[in-house]
């Protein structure tokens, strides 16, 4: 709850009880899955909701990528990418050969994302991303 404010505790949470946590997420079983953030989720023109969180989340995991934010721009899925330049240089892989490599990670990433998930555009970023005082991404600076 909120400090010395009723009215904002009472707003952050359901009426029989559960906190607001802003989180989407499906139960499986005995399991919660959380999906994403409600205010990211982007919502395609055919109702399908997107959970971008979990498309950066296998785009990171993929080689020679730093971090990564997926927004959408005119409806499409756009990744902005900002590449692991350390791990490029130490493979002596040129800059050139950034936007190549990043295509074939794209290729990877849409063996394993549903059709409507699939990304259209890749932008590099020279710079990491601008961060929150709790290391999370603004992600509101590059919508």
């Amino acid at each position: 709850g909120y400090y010395k404010n009723p009215e904002a505790t009472a707003a952050a949470f359901t009426s029989d009880g559960w906190l607001k946590t802003g989180d989407s997420g499906i139960m499986k079983g005995r399991r919660l899955y959380i999906k994403g953030r409600i205010k990211t989720m982007i919502l395609t023109a055919n109702g399908q909701n997107i959970y971008p969180e979990e498309i950066e989340s296998r785009l990171n995991n993929l080689p020679y990528i730093a971090e990564s934010l997926v927004v959408e721009k005119n409806n499409r899925l756009v990744a902005l990418i900002h590449p692991d330049y350390a791990a490029l240089e130490t493979h002596g892989i040129s800059r050139d050969d950034i936007q190549k490599i990043m295509n074939k990670n794209i290729k990877t990433l849409h063996k394993s994302v549903a059709l409507y998930e699939k990304i259209k555009a890749i932008e590099i970023v020279e710079t990491e991303f601008e961060k929150t005082p709790k290391k999370s991404i603004k992600r509101f600076l590059y919508q």
